[in-house]
């Protein structure tokens, strides 16, 4: 991260997305804006800006209420940001000047002519310029004017309090260092240069670093022993922490910081320490005698050790601080499916506590209306212009805060044992990048639904089938795929993905707009290691075709070109040069078959798909390279994940061979 202290002399940033704030202590809601803006700055592959001030503003406007005791120094500060993979961090100097420009002002001399952002992340609460006269609306409404878009983050309940600064502070000074540390997502920070003190400490055999606080204005939490880690070097050590005026040795002794770093033999005197403090572990008190309190601290070296064992056990445990699961309906004049089949999703994400977010993607039927209406409290994304499946869901994902996305279409229906299920699945093991249920026909309940039945393969040339769903024949289903397995692709009807996984890979290719777009995700999943998987113990049940038939000529000519498209960008080089040509003439053996059945629109169908295929062939290879270097970043093995690969044909094996169900294909 580079840290800039000069706004006079930043440099040219490309597609910045920023946000601003004094973001002191870093705590659980300044992370959720942090992540989205990372989130935005891969979205448009732009860099990543934080804003903040120094000293802090409500210390500049209110001196004579007194200083107000911060929860980071500016050095924390920047070592929590850094942390959270921010790429740039601006310090601003907050003056009494600064504070008199208008919200106008704001915008045009600050924001925009110093950031030239592309996105502004900024919190639900967020107030700017004189009198703190510009909030969201304002800043949202300058936003074509200045060619920005607005983020607008929520804030994180806990136990039914808002984080925010100020009730971390309350915690801190009431000595309650586990709500504080709760609030903040991360122990809270002591940092300083460590100074020769009276070395009492190395005289009871318990040897301390004194630490000298940069700031007065820090806030120091109550007089006590606390289990910690102090930081020295970029290793951490577990400590014993002592704040207090040792009662015991020395009388109107001044308060000191002092640390006892647990297995450590180093003279670091002049040297930075910072301590992440965990746990309080007791009140200081006056002890008759030394030998009493050598006793005790004996006892506490051993209650802190328990502490700090049971903190690095229950930080496994910590879930994802924002929403863990986010339902997500992608809709386009859909307004039919909405009143047909919202109403039980949102019976079962009720149920099961998920929330239901609809991304819109630029409906021009009353699909909003109905929605606002009808059921006010769902959360809309609106795009302005339908941009197909791909890009809708890259452009509204970036806008929710989940842990895992399950991405739904608007004409299916499940109960809330579904989401349970899933995350179980995923929770089981971490290199499980997507999963899916079993997806069934809301027509024929007992039959297996055309787009993913119990799960995707491909064959050795890419051509896609399920099992229970072989090129056009779907199967009965009588429990014959009930076991859980590794599949190579998951449905986009109902398709369960962690949300890092997705946006580190860049999401959806938009090049696919509506059809094989999933396929062409998991295979670069698969690529880099994950997998993907079917859970066959719950149903989703699926009308299908919803928005384009199976058989309509758009449908068909999406499926033979975004074939082609994922078999370039994702096979090997090598293979690509046979495997693409024998893909070309084996489409033209189907357009005899379609010249048969009297599909001639069909047939043009595929001459388009090729031609478009070849004319964009430059772009996917451009892609292609790109995605390797995802891959390659975010890869957990060297090796791709080639389970769901049948290395046949299923032409040959259904044409030829005239095996139609999966399990007679693959044995």
């Amino acid at each position: 991260m580079l840290v800039h202290h000069d706004i006079h002399h930043l440099p040219a940033f490309r597609q910045a997305v920023i946000t601003v704030g004094s973001f002191d202590g870093v705590h659980l809601g300044h992370s959720r804006l942090i992540r989205q803006v990372i989130k935005l700055a891969g979205h448009v592959r732009g860099e990543s800006v934080v804003i903040t001030f120094d000293p802090h503003p409500r210390n500049v406007l209110d001196p004579q209420d007194g200083q107000i005791p911060l929860l980071t120094t500016l050095s924390e500060k920047i070592r929590l940001i850094e942390q959270a993979g921010i790429d740039h961090l601006v310090v601003v100097p907050f003056t009494l000047e600064f504070s008199q420009i208008s919200a106008d002002e704001y915008i045009e001399r600050f924001l925009v002519a110093h950031f030239h952002p592309r996105y502004i992340v900024l919190g639900f609460n967020h107030r700017f310029g004189t009198n703190r006269a510009g909030d969201i609306r304002f800043l949202r409404w300058k936003g074509p004017q200045y060619g920005y878009e607005v983020s607008e983050v929520y804030g994180i309940d806990i136990q039914s309090e808002t984080v925010s600064s100020t009730l971390i502070r309350k915690a801190l000074i009431q000595g309650d260092i586990e709500k504080a540390n709760a609030f903040l997502g991360h122990p809270y920070l002591l940092s300083g240069q460590v100074i020769q003190g009276e070395q009492i400490g190395r005289t009871l055999g318990f040897p301390t670093a004194n630490i000298r606080i940069n700031t007065g204005a820090k806030l120091i939490p109550p007089d006590g022993i606390y289990a910690a880690y102090g930081w020295w070097q970029g290793t951490s050590f577990e400590a014993m922490l002592y704040i207090g005026r040792k009662p015991t040795l020395e009388k109107n002794m001044d308060r000191v910081i002092e640390v006892h770093l647990l297995d450590f033999n180093e003279q670091i005197y002049g040297e930075q320490l910072t301590v992440e403090i965990v746990k309080f572990i007791r009140e200081d008190t006056q002890f008759p005698d030394r030998e009493a309190l050598q006793n005790q601290i004996r006892m506490d070296r051993k209650l802190i050790r328990i502490a700090l064992e049971d903190a690095f056990a229950a930080k496994k445990r910590v879930p994802f601080q924002g929403e863990q699961i986010a339902a997500v309906i992608l809709n386009y004049n859909g307004i039919n499916h909405l009143k047909h089949y919202l109403p039980d999703v949102l019976k079962a994400c009720e149920t099961a506590g998920v929330t239901c977010h609809i991304i819109d993607n630029g409906s021009t039927d009353d699909s909003v209306s109905y929605i606002q209406k009808n059921h006010p409290g769902i959360h809309i994304i609106r795009l302005d212009e339908n941009l197909g499946f791909a890009a809708g869901y890259n452009h509204g994902l970036v806008h929710i805060e989940a842990e895992y996305y399950f991405l739904i279409n608007s004409d299916v229906s499940f109960d809330a044992s579904v989401f349970p299920a899933l995350l179980r699945t995923m929770q089981e093991d971490n290199e499980i990048a997507v999963c899916q249920p079993k997806i069934l026909s809301d027509q024929h309940r007992d039959q297996f639904e055309y787009a993913g039945a119990a799960g995707g393969w491909i064959d050795f040339l890419g051509y896609p089938f399920c099992r229970g769903r072989v090129l056009n024949v779907t199967e009965v289903d009588n429990g014959q795929y009930d076991q859980k397995s590794e599949i190579f692709w998951a449905s986009g009807a109902a398709f369960f993905i962690r949300s890092q996984q997705f946006h580190q890979f860049g999401g959806f290719d938009p090049q696919f707009f509506a059809h094989l777009e999933e396929i062409d995700l998991c295979w670069r999943l698969k690529r880099a290691g994950f997998k993907i998987v079917c859970d066959p113990s719950v149903r989703v049940y699926h009308l299908g075709g919803g928005t384009l038939s199976y058989d309509s000529p758009k449908k068909v000519y999406l499926n033979f070109r975004n074939s082609l498209v994922a078999l370039a960008k994702n096979e090997r080089p090598l293979d690509v040069l046979w495997k693409v040509p024998t893909r070309i003439l084996l489409d033209y053996v189907a357009c005899i078959l379609f010249l048969v059945q009297g599909k001639l629109p069909h047939i043009l169908s595929v001459f388009r798909a090729h031609i478009d295929f070849i004319l964009t062939l430059p772009l996917s290879i451009l892609k292609r390279r790109y995605h390797q270097n995802e891959i390659r970043k975010y890869r957990i093995r060297q090796k791709p994940n080639m389970q769901g690969v049948f290395n046949g044909s299923i032409i040959w094996d259904f044409y030829l061979n005239q095996r139609k169900s999966f399990k007679d294909i693959v044995k």
